[in-house]
Order: C-alpha cells, then sequence, then structure tokens
C-alpha cells in the first residue's frame, strides 16, 4: 500500500524540476549558446588544430572569448539567448519528469517517500535510478531540445525566424521522425551522464555529511545538516564529472541535430543529410577527419557550464521543494 500524500509528493518534485531546471537553463544560456557553435562547426576550434588547414576552411569560432565577441558584435546580447524559449520549453518539462521518476525510483528502493532516507541507499541504486530518471525525461522532451539546438546553432542571418517555423520546416523536410533526429546518441550519453550525475551527487553528500559530522561530532544531527554552499559545491562537482565523461557522445548529437539544415556559409561547412549512417559511424567519421580534438569541441564551455548549472539546478530544486513543502501542509 503506497504512503498517503504521493499524489502531493509527486506535483512538489515536478513543480520544483521546473522551476530548478528554468533558472538553471536561463542562467547559463550565453554558454550553451557557445558550446553549440563549437559542437556543429566541422572547422577546428582550437588554435593548434588550425595547423590542420588541410581538413577545412577558415574556422569561424576558435576559442571562448573570441567566440563571444564575435556573437555579441554580430548579434547583440540576444544572441547569447538564441532558442531560450525552446529550451526552457524542453528543460522544464524535462527537469519536472526526471526529478518525479527519481523521487518515486527512490522510494521504490528505499521503501520511504521521505527525501532524508533515499540519502542511505546505495549509490549502484543512486546511479541506476539517476540513469532511467534521464531517459525518461529524454523521451519526453526531446523535440524542444533538437528547436533549441537549432535555433542557436543557426547565427545571423537567421534561416527560421522563429520556433514555429524550425518545426514546420523539420516536418515538411523530414517527418514527424525527424523531430528525433539524434535520438539514439542522446540516450546513450544521457544514461551515463544522468546516472554520474545523480550518483554523484548523492555520494558527494554522504561525504559532505561524514566531513559534518567529523568536523561537529558532539552536536546533535549536526552531520546530517547540510548547508546551502556545500550542496552548491556538490551540485558543482556533479555536473563537472558526468560532463567531462560524456561530452564526446554530446557533440555526436548535436551533429545528428543539425545534419542537412540551412546554414549561412560565413558559419563554416554545414554538416550534410545523411552525413553519418549511425552514431559509432559519427564517432569514427569525426575521428578521422578532426581528430580527438573534434569529440571534445566546445568542451570548455561545456565545462564551465555544467558546473554551474548543475550546482543552480540541486540547490535550486532542494530550496524550492522544501518552501512548496512547507506551505502545503
Amino acid at each position: 500500500m503506497e504512503e498517503p500524500g504521493q499524489l502531493k509528493r509527486a506535483l512538489i518534485d515536478a513543480s520544483a524540476g521546473a522551476i530548478s531546471g528554468g533558472i538553471s537553463r536561463t542562467v547559463t544560456s550565453p554558454l550553451d549558446v557557445i558550446k553549440i557553435r563549437f559542437q556543429v562547426q566541422l572547422e577546428p576550434t582550437t588554435q593548434w588544430a588550425l595547423l590542420r588547414r588541410d581538413a577545412y576552411g577558415p574556422s569561424k569560432y576558435t576559442g571562448m572569448v573570441q567566440a563571444s565577441k564575435d556573437i555579441l558584435r554580430e548579434e547583440g546580447l540576444p544572441g547569447f539567448w538564441r532558442g531560450n524559449v525552446p529550451a526552457l520549453l524542453m528543460v522544464m518539462p524535462y527537469t519536472a519528469i526526471q526529478f518525479t521518476v527519481l523521487h518515486k525510483l527512490k522510494t521504490l528502493a528505499s521503501g520511504s517517500s521521505k527525501s532524508e532516507d533515499h540519502i542511505n541507499i546505495s549509490p549502484y541504486l543512486s546511479y541506476v535510478s539517476g540513469a532511467l530518471a534521464g531517459c525518461a525525461a529524454t523521451i519526453g522532451s526531446y523535440p524542444f531540445d533538437l528547436l533549441r539546438t537549432i535555433l542557436a546553432s543557426q547565427g545571423e542571418p537567421k534561416v527560421y525566424p522563429n520556433m514555429r517555423s524550425a518545426f514546420v520546416d523539420i516536418v515538411e523536410t523530414r517527418g514527424f521522425r525527424g523531430l528525433y533526429a539524434g535520438l539514439t546518441p542522446t540516450l546513450f550519453e544521457i544514461v551515463p551522464y544522468a546516472g554520474l550525475q545523480f550518483g554523484t551527487y548523492d555520494t558527494f553528500k554522504r561525504w559532505m555529511m561524514v566531513y559534518n559530522r567529523y568536523k561537529s561530532p558532539y552536536t546533535n544531527e549536526g552531520g546530517d545538516v547540510i548547508s546551502s554552499f556545500q550542496l552548491f559545491l556538490c551540485g558543482l562537482a556533479a555536473g563537472t564529472c558526468a560532463k567531462a565523461v560524456c561530452h564526446p557522445l554530446d557533440v555526436v548529437k548535436k551533429r545528428f541535430q543539425v545534419e542537412g539544415l540551412p546554414r549561412d556559409r560565413r558559419y563554416g561547412a554545414r554538416v550534410e543529410h545523411h552525413a553519418y549512417k549511425n552514431m559509432y559511424d559519427a564517432l569514427t567519421r569525426i575521428m578521422q577527419a578532426e581528430g580527438w580534438a573534434g569529440l571534445y569541441k566546445g568542451i570548455v564551455p561545456s565545462i564551465v557550464k555544467a558546473a554551474p548549472a548543475g550546482a543552480v539546478t540541486f540547490v535550486a530544486y532542494e530550496f524550492t521543494s522544501d518552501w512548496l513543502e512547507s506551505v502545503s501542509t
């Protein structure tokens, strides 16, 4: 028999997840735009890789500072928030589904719906719960992720003036299956990414509790109380670890999402339609044409973004969840 208040708990998790995801996405959007520009650029993105001029023509973006200056000069400040509307439409249901499914899985694993009991489940179950929650959230929100990538990567002049025009063109040229282009590498990416993010977050929280008990051994329940700054550090570390491991699959996903789509020539060569047969073929071709550096294009803004994004998401979720729980009792 389920514990009472399961529906209320689910609504709290969904609301807190949506709010925290929206805040995190908006705050880190400039870094996300820069990351996407690097990932869909076939030309080298680092100064040392520019020595391979035989592979492609001149590079539009070669570094974070240079990319930031170019985007600001050509597109103004709004350019850093390009694609933010579909990004919010993607990330809010994504994080809502993710945290709701995660809480339900942890409830099943621990036998209790209380969040404080979830910290005691094994690290293995934390990783598995995070991976399954990430898969459910990805499938539920993927078309918005695709639209966000397309709008954020197009630059100026715009190929698509808004989300609706991009949606209509994709459906007309690719069919409804086109809205899920790149879903396979995304799921391959999200399993280790979400598993690592949530698993390491729980692990870091446990370590922080042990540290607090060591620092204050004589205070009642002193180790079980984690400060907002400590939660921020746990989220920061979790986001960094997950992104550093899974970045090559994110590059492959972005290539599938933009293949065959029109793009202004000054942004470099476009990814041609059916450029890659499958995920393995994409990894192989990128390695052959662009080297290892090709699989890590955008890694610097990605990690710079992932660390604060993970921290903001977890801290905002914890505080919003606690607040919603307090006002609903």
